[in-house]
């Protein structure tokens, strides 16, 4: 006979938190949201290998992760996981040109050589946005440096489109150039000093190395949780499957990235365990692969105990996903969190290692980060959230007066991304498990996750905790009727603006 939960299962949207103490050291100033990405042994005093300045990363999805979305989160102090539903080259090329970054220290993405003209220019501007151009002998990033050349240097209406970029470029000789080497702030004293907004860093032979950016030294001000590694590196993520992980694996540890996922909609099977078997004797034990999704004890045991760095929770509770509709599989992602945590404390106290849990999916409101946190969560994984902001790689429309943009599932027939949702049959989707939908447009990825960070912080003060793991282990939280879900928004009035309560 099948096995039935005798309680149902519960959303985010059915918690509250009941406040704890607030003492006078628990201010906002004092909270940190530093927490772990990767297994490490607990007991033992060891430390992960990886950890977050803020609980938030972006989902593995066409729509949400590409490397500009992965510089703009890693700036914010969280991590993205580069789609992996392309071919292996695309999605090391995004890895490496995250790595390149370089946390100021920019890779030149837009050069040219002096003898093309201003309408090849004004082309490569056009395609990439950068009104600074690198002039090199051979038009590549690395090539000789011969000058600079940006949209100030010339008149668009006064400028024949057959003139050379040399015409009107700064030539070599007249830069002010940093040797390879050089320190950030040696840089930045350097374009201070002259009054220039960007100064290119060479090496020996004169070749361009990178660039430094005024502007982007003052970005790093505001960016206090910047989270890059032992080379001043950002740090980034990879999706991958289970069907060509052995070939994908090598290329994206070669494009340096720092952190694997297997992405599928279920993951207690014995393909994840294969994969992971198979990429830590392979490629090392130190290889940094998480696993799911699961939403049960069974699950997250199967995967902790075949080596998963961390696990995910949660199917069908994505805005995209149609899994429960299509299939009748999932579980209410509250009761599932709750259940993942015990089964990860479990696994610690039985074996003194610490697998960090990642809540991923449900999340509606800011407020359901503080609740996945406090019901033990290490940290969540956001796909429409992200989707919605500049830095997200889709399309902004207007659509009905509104701005928008595109948000489509990895299980929709846009992305066709059938490894996902893999059985080990046949190569190909039978049905879709998500939509093609639109978000509402919400501005600058700086804004928003300062915003939400904000909410977070003054909550987890409410509840009297510095910490995650203080707030997990001092939160109380109350499951709600429908009236107090009622109640708990603005009721009974005419209400002037709703701006404050767009999320």
């Amino acid at each position: 006979m099948a096995y039935f939960y005798e309680e149902p299962s519960h959303t985010f949207g059915e918690y509250l938190l009941i406040p704890g103490y607030t003492s006078a050291e628990c201010i906002p100033e004092n909270v940190t949201l530093r927490t772990p990405l990767t297994r490490f042994n607990k007991k033992a005093g060891e430390k992960s290998d990886l950890y977050m300045n803020i609980p938030m990363v972006s989902a593995v999805m066409q729509s949400v992760s590409d490397d500009k979305m992965a510089i703009a989160l890693a700036k914010e102090g969280g991590i993205s996981f580069i789609y992996g539903s392309q071919s292996i080259e695309d999605q090391a090329a995004m890895v490496s040109r995250v790595k390149a970054y370089k946390a100021g220290f920019v890779t030149s993405d837009s050069n040219i050589r002096p003898d093309q003209t201003i309408a090849d220019l004004l082309s490569i501007i056009q395609s990439t946005g950068h009104s600074t151009v690198a002039v090199t002998a051979d038009g590549s990033a690395h090539g000789k440096l011969e000058g600079i050349i940006t949209e100030r240097d010339f008149r668009v209406d006064h400028v024949s489109r057959d003139a050379k970029v040399s015409e009107y470029m700064t030539p070599f000789k007249e830069l002010i150039t940093g040797e390879d080497g050089i320190t950030l702030s040696d840089a930045n004293d350097l374009i201070w000093k002259n009054k220039v907004n960007q100064l290119p860093v060479i090496d020996k032979n004169g070749n361009l190395v990178s660039l430094v950016f005024r502007k982007d030294f003052d970005s790093a001000a505001v960016h206090p949780n910047e989270l890059h590694d032992e080379k001043q590196r950002y740090i980034v993520g990879a999706g991958i499957n289970t069907r060509d992980y052995m070939e994908r694996v090598p290329k994206l540890l070669e494009a340096g990235v720092d952190v694997l996922c297997l992405d599928s909609s279920e993951g207690y099977s014995e393909w994840q365990a294969r994969a992971l078997h198979d990429i830590h004797e392979k490629f090392g034990a130190n290889v940094k692969v998480g696993a799911g999704n699961v939403v049960d004890r069974e699950g997250f045991m199967f995967l902790a105990e075949n080596g998963a760095d961390f696990v995910k929770i949660g199917i069908g509770g994505g805005s995209i996903c149609i899994t429960r509709e299509q299939k009748g599989i999932g579980r209410g992602q509250a009761t599932a969190t709750i259940e993942v945590a015990k089964a990860r404390d479990e696994y610690y106290a039985k074996t003194g290692i610490y697998v960090p849990i990642c809540s991923d999916g449900g999340i509606v409101h800011d407020y359901h980060i503080t609740l996945a946190l406090a019901m033990g969560a290490d940290f969540v994984m956001l796909g429409r959230y992200f989707a919605r902001f500049d830095e997200s790689p889709t399309n902004k429309l207007v659509v009905n007066g509104n701005y928008v943009k595109e948000y489509w599932g990895e299980g929709s027939n846009r992305a066709r991304n059938w490894q996902r949702y893999d059985l080990g049959g046949k190569k190909g989707m039978a049905f879709e498990e998500g939509v093609d939908s639109y978000v509402p447009y919400a501005g600058h990825l700086h804004d928003g996750v300062g915003l939400t960070i904000s909410k977070v912080i003054h909550t987890m003060c409410n509840c009297g905790a510095l910490s995650i793991p203080e707030l997990q282990e001092k939160a109380k939280l109350t499951l709600v009727s429908a009236v107090t879900v009622q109640e708990s928004g603005a009721h009974d009035v005419m209400v002037k603006n709703t701006s404050i309560h767009a999320e």
